[in-house]
């Protein structure tokens, strides 16, 4: 699976403590070789018909994603659970 970013993936990215970077960098690769790996969590936010899915980082933190096709994915932004469902996309 290729991963895309987008520019607020990455700001966002960049202001997250080193831990969590660090296990987002384990999940991305989780998910590179299988976007529904039982350890990811995958699933598809309200309303489904956005397309918006997450993934999770550890139990605080999610990021939301796009399938763009069969094997890419866009990462649209990383960010503590409550918010991340909170998000209208």
């Amino acid at each position: 699976m290729k991963v895309i970013l987008t520019a607020e993936f990455v700001s966002r990215y960049d202001d997250l403590p080193e831990k969590i970077k660090i296990k987002a960098e384990k999940q991305e690769k989780y998910f590179r070789k299988n976007p529904f790996h039982p350890s990811l969590h995958t699933e598809k936010l309200e309303p489904h018909q956005k397309e918006v899915w997450s993934i999770r980082v550890d139990r605080r933190y999610r990021i939301a994603f796009r399938f763009i096709d069969g094997d890419t994915a866009l990462f649209l932004t990383v960010g503590p659970h409550d918010w991340i469902y909170k998000l209208k996309f």
